[in-house]
């Protein structure tokens, strides 16, 4: 079976490192939509309300592959491509800058701050580490190879050009990036470390805690304790896998939950805005791996460092 043709170039440029939204018109064999603006106010008036999509067909907002602003009058016409800019929500700014400890023409490692998400997503869509760094870096194509969590800081690996995303991307999925993280919680005497930790953990959509169930293991992770300063530890965290919180649902069931995590044990409340003065103490901060392309070794550490523990 053939596979459905790859889209035209997106006539419009990012905005603020974000890509324009491409809609494909699909087949209307009911004769629905005679005209492109039938099909637009059926698709987007209910989100936006139908002044606005007249609004945007006024302003010329929908461009189609031969950069060519599109009529509200025009026959509606299966399989073709127009694209325009969403409207973006307020956000609210992450006033913390992204780092940049390598950069060459394939790869741009990002030493990415508390609270920025790592790709735009929801509410979270200019304030991300990828449209920060395509509009400052000037790089349209840049892409993470693999993601962190919006409170988690460190390392993030991006690809300059977006083909090479791929081969990277495998790298993390056949676990041949050795990832180091930080981290400072409770600190239990009783407890004896190092020791490697495995369970089954299960995330389920629209539920903010993943969780820990019965069943064969799917993470693994070793916990080793640095040092110590009374009541606080300071912890050297090896995932083997890569589970949504998987860290910090193996801290807590250790019964060392990371300072300043909203989540583990207790989900919190959502605060109107974020809490900068409370970051959660977790930092990916090595990673190593042999380039797929080059097959050069790498090893880069983050330049960022957890407050809680300070003079390191």
């Amino acid at each position: 079976m053939r596979g459905r043709a790859k889209p035209p170039a997106a006539p419009l440029p990012q905005r603020a490192g974000v890509d324009p939204v491409r809609v494909r018109f699909p087949a209307d064999l009911a004769g629905a939509w005679p005209t492109v603006r039938d099909h637009l106010l059926d698709r987007f008036a209910g989100a936006v309300g139908a002044g606005r999509v007249d609004a945007m067909l006024d302003e010329g907002s929908f461009v189609g592959a031969d950069g060519r602003a599109a009529r509200a009058d025009e026959p509606y016409t299966a399989g073709r491509h127009l694209w325009f800019h969403r409207d973006f929500a307020p956000e609210e700014p992450v006033p913390f800058p992204v780092g940049v400890v390598h950069r060459d023409d394939r790869l741009v490692i990002a030493d990415k701050p508390h609270f920025l998400a790592t790709t735009p997503r929801g509410r979270h869509v200019t304030q991300t580490l990828v449209a920060r760094l395509r509009d400052e870096l000037g790089l349209p194509e840049l892409q993470p190879a693999h993601r962190l969590d919006r409170l988690t800081a460190g390392l993030v690996l991006c690809v300059v050009r977006a083909g090479d995303r791929g081969a990277y991307q495998t790298l993390f999925r056949d676990r041949l990036v050795r990832k180091e993280y930080e981290a400072v919680a409770p600190y239990d005497p009783a407890l004896t470390l190092p020791r490697t930790v495995r369970s089954r953990i299960v995330k389920e959509r629209g539920v903010i805690a993943a969780r820990e169930a019965l069943g064969p293991a799917n993470s693994e992770s070793r916990v080793e304790l640095l040092e110590h300063r009374g009541t606080l530890g300071r912890y050297r965290l090896l995932p083997a896998t890569g589970r949504t919180h998987q860290l910090r649902v193996h801290m807590n069931a250790l019964g060392l939950p990371l300072v300043n995590d909203p989540v583990y044990p207790v989900v919190e409340p959502e605060q109107e805005h974020a809490e900068y003065g409370r970051p959660l103490q977790l930092l990916a901060r090595v990673l190593e791996f042999t380039d797929p392309v080059t097959g050069e070794p790498h090893r880069f550490e983050s330049g960022l460092r957890l407050s809680a523990w300070p003079g390191r």
